[in-house]
């Protein structure tokens, strides 16, 4: 956690992946994010993964450091009180992050009648308001074909939510980018960030469309071989697989002194009259020639043995292992900075995520846990709307607040 947004209220209206997201990186600068959900919780209150008591741990883990108020918005008194805290006044108010339908009581006009400045970014399935998500708009991408063994014509469905995170990191860009707009010109404005235009620049700009368009055809799937330059898994003497990639001159040669084999590839150099010193796109194209050098290589030497070398000869590797195992690389989750034990409202205390970020100049906080469902609702409907106490217990009794 770091200040760096200290004073700014974002106030979130959303559920799934990528509009939680925008406010949690917005909550963990410091930005004071009210997240409002209908009572009971909304449709991600319950996803998995759960912990054994049935608290979601998606939900715990996409909602650190946010404030959480309940509302019944199926009634109008619940509606009216998230368009006003969406449009409540200050400064630095004024922002609301959603994934709400851009037509109906959360429209951007609807809204802007309360506040003209207002600042929206509103994340969308696909830009023509149809439904997407981030599995469907990757499937429609073709990257499922792109992914997996070269011999297997099946889709493969990456794991991880990769659209969905790039918008949520997309959107907190653009809202902190609106609001410095809103400082210079005074006016507010909506940002519609659809999945599938997030996903269709992405690969435009990683060079996939324009390789598509040029070549009549998509990538072909190849394995774990990297794409454009020399890298791939290789199989040890003592069954592990390590991952080795080589795509400077640097790692090139670094790779080819610490496994022995410069002569090797020397001579096939020789043979096909070319240097794959400088070139990566040569080692890839030749990669077929290449690999059997690699791996009788891997093949002769144990995990041990080789991994000592590749660390002092700075080779560029990496060993396959479980998140189990993960857990307890120091790299990654054991005695990293940015996670601290923390306990949540499941009841449960587990290490948790600040900002992934390092600020060396900064203190880092301490992790802050998700709130429990609408813990916050009469705190921001005093502070942030000036209801009196009279009034909240008015909603309490007739269950529009919980």
């Amino acid at each position: 956690m770091y200040d760096l947004l200290k004073g700014l209220r974002v106030v979130e209206g959303s559920a799934f992946v990528a509009a939680p997201t925008c406010g949690l990186y917005l909550a963990q600068f410091g930005a004071e994010v009210i997240r409002f959900d209908n009572i009971g919780g909304g449709p991600d209150f319950r996803r998995w993964p759960l912990a054994e008591n049935g608290a979601s741990l998606y939900w715990e883990g996409l909602n650190k450091a946010k404030k959480s108020v309940a509302l019944d918005l199926t009634r109008p008194q619940g509606r009216e009180i998230a368009q006003a805290l969406a449009t409540a006044p200050g400064d630095e108010a004024g922002l609301f992050v959603t994934n709400f339908p851009v037509d109906g009581f959360l429209s951007y006009e609807t809204l802007a009648r309360r506040r003209p400045d207002l600042v929206c970014v509103r994340v969308m399935g696909w830009a023509d308001g149809s439904q997407g998500m981030d599995y469907t708009i990757n499937a429609a991408l073709g990257l499922p074909l792109m992914t997996g063994p070269a011999d297997d014509p099946r889709p493969v469905n990456h794991v991880l939510a990769a659209w969905d995170l790039l918008t949520g990191a997309y959107c907190a860009f653009s809202l902190v980018s609106a609001l410095l707009a809103r400082q210079r010109e005074g006016r507010g404005r909506e940002i519609r960030c659809p999945l599938s235009d997030i996903a269709a620049a992405s690969m435009a700009n990683m060079g996939f469309m324009a390789e598509t368009m040029l070549s009549g055809h998509q990538r072909p799937r190849m394995g774990n071989d990297v794409y454009g330059a020399f890298g791939r898994d290789f199989l040890t003497r003592d069954g592990e697989k390590l991952m080795i990639l080589a795509i400077t001159p640097k790692q090139w040669s670094k790779a080819l002194d610490a496994l022995g084999v410069a002569g090797e590839v020397a001579a096939v150099e020789a043979d096909l009259g070319l240097s794959f010193a400088t070139d990566e796109g040569l080692r890839f194209t030749h990669r077929a020639r290449l690999y059997p050098i690699f791996e009788r290589a891997f093949a002769g030497r144990t995990a041990a043995e080789l991994t000592p070398a590749f660390d002092a000869g700075g080779v560029t590797w990496g060993a396959y292992q479980p998140m189990e195992a993960a857990l307890s690389d120091r790299r990654l989750y054991k005695d990293n900075p940015v996670f601290q034990p923390i306990a949540h409202p499941s009841g449960l205390t587990y290490p948790a995520p600040g900002a992934m970020g390092t600020i060396p100049q900064d203190e880092r906080h301490p992790a802050a846990p998700a709130p429990r469902l609408g813990q916050h609702t009469d705190e921001v409907l005093s502070e942030v709307l000036g209801l009196d106490s009279g009034e909240i217990a008015r909603l309490h009794d007739q269950g529009v607040i919980a």
